[in-house]
């Protein structure tokens, strides 16, 4: 049940004002869900993480900086002090429930390479199965670079190693990428997960052993410093993927102490968030990315591509099933209480987001 936050803003923002002054912030979602709830780990306490881009361009250079801990994020005096005092424009956060490794920082996320932020929401299945091929499909560079032994960390190595089979360096201190390169490396590094997961699957099933149980979830998010790409995924047709949303204005303000809005004053998307739970509970702040598809943020546009395989559903009515994730915890939606209905924008054939 783990769940991460993104911020990506035209002028930086305090980070209290996203991770521990908002009632449901990502904090103290990790210990007081509203929305996604799991009763078998109600509480996201096996640590945390944040990396953020500094406003000073000559310490942006390689990177952003990062702080990881395994205490549970909301009994961590650093964070909140931390949290307090700096400011970015572009914040990747998390907060853990373990599915697969141990209780260490190197298994939290978010995880850098160079100007490279990776993290996830979810989870590989049968990763057991699969971790041989995908070690020797991944080179030398990236293999030893992994430090932990989550399945995430090695999904963003298969990430770089696939980005620099597509032509690009992922060691490039200046990031850069352009926004399709990106959302091609993380859509192939799915296509690598879904088929050697399912090719598993086929080997097994005439051998008595068990087969996946469930579905891959992989909602993954992974930045450069300057674009965002972040996919809503399941290996599965009529299942929905863990939630995942997005929203845009002008400012996140602070209505009153503990409530937070997106304040819309004009048509422009100076501010974007996407979430695995939304942070204020007025429907209209929040539009939930459709399942099996991938967003991109670039510079402050939002686009939105399917993501066309085996699972895709062409019927834009068809109504997955949310009992999966919803058993899981993965399924936070916001709720009709304290919410006002605004008007969404529609999105356009070419999969482009109106803006607001």
């Amino acid at each position: 049940m783990c769940r991460f936050l993104i911020f990506k803003g035209k002028e930086p923002i305090r980070l209290s004002h996203l991770l521990t002054r908002p009632a449901h912030s990502i904090i103290n979602q990790s210990f007081d869900s509203r929305l996604r709830l799991d009763t078998r780990r109600p509480m996201n306490g096996d640590g945390f993480g944040v990396a953020y881009y500094p406003t000073d361009a000559e310490l942006d250079s390689d990177g952003p900086c990062l702080f990881k801990a395994i205490t549970p994020a909301w009994n961590n005096q650093n964070l909140e002090t931390l949290a307090e005092k700096t400011k970015s424009p572009l914040v990747f956060a998390h907060v853990r429930a373990s599915t697969y490794g141990v209780l260490s920082e190197t298994n939290c996320h978010p995880f850098t390479y160079h100007s490279l932020c990776f993290m996830h929401n979810g989870g590989i299945a049968g990763f057991a199965r699969i971790k041989r091929r995908l070690l020797a499909h991944i080179g030398d560079t990236y293999l030893n670079f992994v430090q932990g032994s989550t399945d995430s960390e090695f999904a963003f190595a298969l990430f770089l190693d696939t980005l620099e089979k597509l032509g690009e360096d992922p060691a490039r201190a200046s990031g850069g990428f352009s926004h399709a390169t990106l959302r091609r490396a993380l859509v192939q590094t799915i296509g690598y997960i879904r088929d050697w997961t399912g090719s598993a699957v086929g080997e097994n099933s005439g051998s008595g052993e068990t087969s996946p149980a469930e579905p891959s979830l992989l909602n993954f998010a992974v930045t450069d410093g300057s674009t965002v790409v972040v996919s809503r995924y399941i290996t599965s047709k009529h299942d929905e993927a863990a939630s995942l949303h997005f929203s845009c204005g002008s400012r996140f303000v602070e209505a009153s102490p503990g409530e937070y809005r997106m304040e819309r004053l004009d048509r422009n998307q100076d501010v974007i968030m996407v979430a695995s739970e939304p942070l204020t509970f007025e429907r209209g702040d929040w539009t939930a990315v459709p399942t099996n598809s991938v967003l991109t943020i670039k510079r402050q546009t939002i686009l939105l591509h399917p993501i066309v395989d085996e699972y895709y559903q062409q019927d834009p009515l068809y109504l997955r099933s949310p009992t999966l994730v919803e058993n899981k915890g993965f399924m936070g939606s916001v709720p009709v209480a304290k919410s006002v209905e605004r008007n969404v924008p529609p999105l356009q054939r070419d999969g482009r987001l109106r803006q607001l």
